[in-house]
Protein backbone atom coordinates (compact mmCIF):
# COMPACT_ATOMS: atom_id res chain seq x y z
CA UNK A 1 0.00 0.00 0.00
CA UNK A 2 1.26 3.65 -0.87
CA UNK A 3 1.30 6.55 1.36
CA UNK A 4 -0.06 8.64 -2.24
CA UNK A 5 -3.96 8.75 -2.93
CA UNK A 6 -5.22 9.58 -5.41
CA UNK A 7 -9.18 10.90 -6.72
CA UNK A 8 -10.86 8.68 -9.06
CA UNK A 9 -13.94 8.71 -10.02
CA UNK A 10 -16.00 5.70 -9.59
CA UNK A 11 -18.88 6.52 -11.57
CA UNK A 12 -20.05 9.49 -13.58
CA UNK A 13 -23.55 9.12 -14.85
CA UNK A 14 -24.05 5.98 -16.97
CA UNK A 15 -21.51 3.83 -15.56
CA UNK A 16 -22.00 1.29 -12.61
CA UNK A 17 -19.99 0.43 -9.78
CA UNK A 18 -18.88 -2.45 -8.92
CA UNK A 19 -18.88 -3.42 -4.64
CA UNK A 20 -15.33 -4.69 -5.27
CA UNK A 21 -14.47 -1.52 -5.44
CA UNK A 22 -14.52 -0.67 -1.46
CA UNK A 23 -17.63 1.66 -1.97
CA UNK A 24 -19.83 -0.60 -0.06
CA UNK A 25 -17.69 -0.57 3.08
CA UNK A 26 -17.31 2.90 3.25
CA UNK A 27 -20.68 3.67 2.92
CA UNK A 28 -21.22 1.31 5.79
CA UNK A 29 -18.60 2.39 7.94
CA UNK A 30 -20.06 6.18 7.74
CA UNK A 31 -23.47 5.00 8.25
CA UNK A 32 -22.66 2.81 11.53
CA UNK A 33 -20.09 5.30 12.91
CA UNK A 34 -22.90 8.00 12.43
CA UNK A 35 -25.35 6.00 14.33
CA UNK A 36 -23.48 5.49 17.47
CA UNK A 37 -22.18 9.39 17.17
CA UNK A 38 -26.02 10.36 17.50
CA UNK A 39 -26.70 7.76 20.03
CA UNK A 40 -28.18 5.07 18.36
CA UNK A 41 -25.28 2.14 17.40
CA UNK A 42 -26.09 -0.40 16.12
CA UNK A 43 -24.27 -3.59 15.74
CA UNK A 44 -24.22 -3.98 11.77
CA UNK A 45 -25.61 -2.88 8.59
CA UNK A 46 -28.82 -5.03 9.11
CA UNK A 47 -29.54 -2.46 11.99
CA UNK A 48 -29.06 0.59 10.01
CA UNK A 49 -32.58 2.20 9.03
CA UNK A 50 -33.44 0.92 5.49
CA UNK A 51 -32.40 3.95 3.41
CA UNK A 52 -28.89 3.57 4.75
CA UNK A 53 -29.02 -0.18 4.40
CA UNK A 54 -30.39 0.60 0.77
CA UNK A 55 -27.53 2.58 -0.49
CA UNK A 56 -24.46 0.06 1.21
CA UNK A 57 -26.41 -2.97 -0.84
CA UNK A 58 -26.97 -1.09 -4.25
CA UNK A 59 -24.80 2.08 -4.40
CA UNK A 60 -25.67 2.55 -8.11
CA UNK A 61 -29.72 2.24 -7.24
CA UNK A 62 -29.39 4.65 -4.56
CA UNK A 63 -27.10 7.12 -6.29
CA UNK A 64 -28.43 6.58 -10.19
CA UNK A 65 -28.54 10.52 -10.59
CA UNK A 66 -25.12 11.54 -8.48
CA UNK A 67 -21.77 11.48 -9.00
CA UNK A 68 -20.06 8.79 -6.71
CA UNK A 69 -16.26 9.78 -6.00
CA UNK A 70 -13.68 7.42 -4.63
CA UNK A 71 -9.94 8.23 -3.62
CA UNK A 72 -7.78 5.24 -3.57
CA UNK A 73 -4.97 4.29 -2.27
CA UNK A 74 -3.50 1.46 -4.98
CA UNK A 75 -6.22 -0.50 -5.18
CA UNK A 76 -7.97 0.14 -1.98
CA UNK A 77 -10.79 2.15 -1.72
CA UNK A 78 -10.17 4.99 1.59
CA UNK A 79 -12.20 7.57 0.48
CA UNK A 80 -15.78 8.20 -0.49
CA UNK A 81 -18.02 11.30 -1.28
CA UNK A 82 -21.25 11.99 -3.25
CA UNK A 83 -22.19 14.79 -5.48
CA UNK A 84 -26.05 14.86 -5.99
CA UNK A 85 -27.73 15.74 -9.32
CA UNK A 86 -28.16 19.34 -9.48
CA UNK A 87 -31.58 20.88 -8.59
CA UNK A 88 -32.40 24.73 -9.18
CA UNK A 89 -28.76 24.76 -9.58
CA UNK A 90 -27.36 23.77 -6.72
CA UNK A 91 -26.19 20.40 -5.79
CA UNK A 92 -25.52 18.57 -2.66
CA UNK A 93 -22.35 16.70 -1.13
CA UNK A 94 -23.06 14.05 0.90
CA UNK A 95 -21.64 10.65 2.47
CA UNK A 96 -17.85 12.35 3.15
CA UNK A 97 -15.80 9.41 4.67
CA UNK A 98 -12.44 8.73 4.82
CA UNK A 99 -11.00 5.50 6.32
CA UNK A 100 -9.74 6.40 9.85
CA UNK A 101 -6.62 4.50 8.69
CA UNK A 102 -5.75 7.09 6.57
CA UNK A 103 -6.91 10.62 7.83
CA UNK A 104 -4.77 13.37 7.91
CA UNK A 105 -3.55 12.86 4.25
CA UNK A 106 -5.62 15.41 2.29
CA UNK A 107 -7.79 12.75 0.89
CA UNK A 108 -11.11 14.73 2.33
CA UNK A 109 -9.65 18.07 1.06
CA UNK A 110 -9.18 16.09 -2.77
CA UNK A 111 -12.27 14.55 -2.45
CA UNK A 112 -13.99 17.92 -2.38
CA UNK A 113 -11.97 19.91 -4.51
CA UNK A 114 -13.01 17.09 -7.04
CA UNK A 115 -16.81 17.79 -6.49
CA UNK A 116 -16.38 21.35 -6.58
CA UNK A 117 -14.27 20.68 -9.76
CA UNK A 118 -17.43 18.71 -10.90
CA UNK A 119 -19.93 20.86 -9.61
CA UNK A 120 -18.42 23.83 -11.54
CA UNK A 121 -18.10 21.99 -15.21
CA UNK A 122 -21.78 21.02 -14.66
CA UNK A 123 -23.45 24.80 -14.44
CA UNK A 124 -23.81 24.19 -10.57
CA UNK A 125 -23.49 27.58 -9.02
CA UNK A 126 -23.72 26.71 -5.52
CA UNK A 127 -22.78 23.43 -3.37
CA UNK A 128 -24.60 22.31 -0.21
CA UNK A 129 -24.20 20.10 2.70
CA UNK A 130 -25.34 19.33 6.16
CA UNK A 131 -22.76 18.07 9.00
CA UNK A 132 -23.37 17.28 12.58
CA UNK A 133 -22.44 20.03 14.75
CA UNK A 134 -20.22 17.22 16.62
CA UNK A 135 -17.91 16.79 13.80
CA UNK A 136 -15.43 20.07 14.33
CA UNK A 137 -12.78 18.34 11.82
CA UNK A 138 -15.36 17.97 9.03
CA UNK A 139 -16.99 21.67 9.74
CA UNK A 140 -13.31 23.40 9.66
CA UNK A 141 -12.03 21.47 6.47
CA UNK A 142 -15.19 23.00 5.02
CA UNK A 143 -15.02 26.41 6.43
CA UNK A 144 -11.29 26.41 4.94
CA UNK A 145 -12.35 25.26 1.60
CA UNK A 146 -14.88 28.21 1.59
CA UNK A 147 -18.13 26.62 2.78
CA UNK A 148 -20.55 28.96 5.17
CA UNK A 149 -22.78 27.85 7.53
CA UNK A 150 -26.50 29.30 5.86
CA UNK A 151 -29.93 28.81 6.77
CA UNK A 152 -31.41 25.17 7.65
CA UNK A 153 -32.78 23.37 4.87
CA UNK A 154 -33.32 20.51 7.61
CA UNK A 155 -35.78 19.96 10.49
CA UNK A 156 -32.85 17.64 12.35
CA UNK A 157 -31.49 18.94 15.58
CA UNK A 158 -27.77 19.50 15.39
CA UNK A 159 -27.69 19.47 12.14
CA UNK A 160 -25.78 22.16 10.75
CA UNK A 161 -26.27 23.33 7.05
CA UNK A 162 -23.63 25.33 4.80
CA UNK A 163 -23.08 26.42 1.21
CA UNK A 164 -20.47 27.50 -0.70
CA UNK A 165 -21.07 29.57 -4.24
CA UNK A 166 -18.78 27.87 -7.16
Amino acid sequence: MTDQCEVVIVRWPGQNPSTEDGLAGLLAAYHLRTEAEKGEAVADVDGLPDRYRAEILDPHTAFVDDVVLVALSGDTAVGCLVVTASVGGRSEVKRLWTDPAFRSRGIASGLLSAALAHSAESGVSAVQLSVWKWRAGAIALYERLGFTVTESWDERDQLVCMERAV
